[in-house]
């Protein structure tokens, strides 16, 4: 991987053959590529560390993210996946999921003037997927609508990177320091602020489902703060608990509400919310 070039490493390669590949997603500390070989259909997660910048401290946990998922995929049981490391970091393929994310399938819900409501279907296939992970005993830790592929089958629920609920190997282990802040629960964020990490739980990914379904539903994010608002500055308003004064419509917007209670107590549970929209 060399300057605006990535590629993928020796080592992917070797193990896939690609006959086609694709680009996905090249942001700091990542890329994600779509790779079809004779083997199959997979997405490829690589990654390194963030060097620090004027604005950005350094960041090594990213290049240790891949191999991190990697290992909570093999206790959740998935099969025809790897994960290994290379030369700077480390890297996973998993099968890839077809299909739109959330928030572009709710994508006509968001047009001004629209009459077209979110289907409560949706909905519930999204709490049907995190509902299995909370059954297995895991917490997701970095819900958002991007990491909800609706299939034509079933809603996939991907990048478990930041999962928590059993043992990973040592050596690709980092603690666990927060979240994409539009979906953070207030919880989590207070910990971050006071102390550096949190952890994640099924209340915590509760909030951040509700605060998915929101932004999908309207384009408006749960919490109440400048757009170019630094993190700390977005963290404490989500600490706080400054809401805006929007929802959703109808009985959706009610549940919505319940799931991004202040008080992790005061949320309903997975099964009550999967129960609710049936």
């Amino acid at each position: 991987m060399s300057g605006s070039s990535p590629e993928l490493p020796i080592v992917v390669l070797d193990a896939l053959m690609p006959t086609a590949q694709r680009l996905v997603l090249n942001r700091r500390g990542s890329t994600v590529w779509e790779v079809q070989s004779h083997r199959g259909h997979y997405a490829v997660k690589v990654g390194y560390p963030i060097e620090a910048t004027a604005e950005w401290s350094a960041q090594p946990w990213t290049a240790l993210a891949p191999a991190r998922e990697g290992a909570v995929l093999h206790r959740l049981g998935l099969v025809d996946f790897a994960y290994g490391e290379w030369e700077r970091g480390t890297w996973n393929f998993q099968p890839w999921r077809e299909g739109p994310d959330l928030y572009r399938l709710w994508e006509p819900c968001r047009r001004p003037g629209s009459s077209i409501a979110p289907h409560m279907s949706v909905a519930l296939g999204c709490v049907e997927a995190l509902a299995e992970l909370h059954a297995r005993g895991w917490a997701h830790g970095d819900l958002q609508p991007a990491h909800f592929i609706i299939g034509p089958e079933r809603t996939h629920l991907i990048d478990l990177a930041l999962a928590r609920g059993g043992q990973v190997p040592e050596g690709y282990d980092f603690p666990f320091r927060g979240c994409l802040v539009h979906y953070e629960a207030p919880e989590i964020a207070r910990s971050v602020i006071d102390t550096g990490k949190a952890e994640p739980t099924p209340e915590a990914d509760i909030y951040a489902l509700g605060a998915s379904l929101l932004i999908s539903a309207t384009g408006w994010r749960a919490m109440e703060y400048p757009d170019d608002a630094p993190r700390s500055v977005q963290r404490e308003a989500v600490a706080n608990g400054r809401r805006r004064p929007v929802k959703a419509s109808g009985e959706l917007g009610e549940l919505i509400d319940a799931m991004l209670s202040h008080a992790p107590e005061d949320r309903p549970t997975i099964y009550e919310v999967g129960k609710a929209l049936s």
